[in-house]
């Protein structure tokens, strides 16, 4: 730990959505978040965080967790000194993403500086559709903002999702597009998932079964790959879970920061796999510290800005399907 007190804030983000997202067991009209300011000597540092809706991990519980960690954190705590503090989750990585920008303003370093990491370049991302009944599905493709990659949002109702997937590739027939079914399916499912999928030219199928069923996928060999979102948070997991999988999809909120992020790359990566970053929601705030994990990443799931009501740099950070977080919004040194 650092002998320099810190300041901490934390403020509550309404983070409204600019319409209903629907995903399978879900939807949501938004997703409040949270922001940490921690301030030393003139500098500050800030992390937004949405948490993990799935795991309980809301707006109250990340507060409270944030709170609980006040005095050390103003005690002078570091990147390190946090990971032992709170277990992964959306409160260590608004503490640990305020950190990294705290550090690169005061040492006049960006953080992909500080990180080691390749100097960011706009990556093409996907722009999310999610599984609304047929006519206002319609009506949001004909909005896509890009077409160069479409994410679809599965419900595990295969007759609606095959209903999605025929308005979808007959707007747009050749666009690069992926499945995320967010734990909706079986195994008995398996088949039927994977003919529809075939037939509609998808690249890449998302969490296809419930977080610890993961060995149901035993065996199950499709001629995509499968991604992992919510059956890995974090390196432990990663661990113990990456077996089933061909892709692991990074999310800040769930490993708890953008350091333990570059961790879960770079031991990924030495596994054989495949990276994906992704985002729980979040303005442009959130989505910054994942730039910087998306320049070692063969899929890049960063249009959370894109859904929200009132984000202000969304105009700016997309263009021709691609994103760009210059280091001017966040991680400046």
């Amino acid at each position: 730990m650092s002998n320099t007190p810190l300041h901490l804030t934390v403020d509550r983000l309404a983070a409204r959505m600019a319409a209903p997202f629907r995903i399978a067991g879900y939807v949501f009209e938004a997703m409040p978040a949270v922001l940490a300011t921690i301030a030393a000597g003139g500098c500050s540092g800030r992390g937004e965080a949405a948490g993990v809706y799935y795991l309980g991990d809301d707006q109250d519980h990340m507060v409270e967790q944030i709170d609980s960690v006040r005095e050390a954190v103003e005690s002078g705590i570091d990147r390190a000194g946090l990971q032992t503090l709170l277990p992964s989750g959306g409160a260590r990585n608004a503490l640990d993403c305020a950190l990294w920008e705290l550090e690169a303003r005061r040492t006049g370093t960006p953080v992909w500086r500080l990180a080691g990491a390749p100097r960011p370049k706009p990556r093409v991302t996907t722009f999310t559709l999610s599984a609304d009944e047929p006519g206002a599905f319609a009506a949001k493709v004909e909005r896509l903002r890009s077409t160069r990659a479409i994410k679809l949002k599965l419900d595990g109702n295969l007759d609606a999702d095959r209903e999605r997937l025929r308005i979808l590739r007959g707007r747009y027939p050749d666009s690069w597009l992926m499945a995320d079914a967010n734990q909706g399916f079986r195994a008995d499912q398996f088949d039927a998932l994977e003919s529809l999928l075939v037939e509609h030219r998808v690249a890449l199928l998302e969490q296809p079964v419930r977080r610890g069923d993961e060995a149901s996928l035993e065996g199950w060999r499709p001629p995509f790959p499968v991604a992992a979102d919510e059956s890995i948070l974090n390196l432990a997991e990663l661990d113990e879970r990456a077996r089933y999988f061909d892709m692991i999809n990074i999310k800040l909120d769930k490993c708890g920061g953008l350091t333990e992020a570059l961790a879960i790359a770079k031991v990924s990566l030495a596994m054989g796999k495949t990276l994906m970053v992704g985002n729980m929601a979040g303005g442009t705030l959130a989505m910054a510290p994942a730039f910087i994990v998306a320049q070692y990443c063969e899929v890049v799931d960063l249009d959370g800005p894109e859904g929200l009501a009132d984000d202000p740099h969304v105009d700016a950070i997309y263009s021709d399907g691609e994103v760009f977080i210059p280091d001017t919004l966040w991680g400046a040194g």
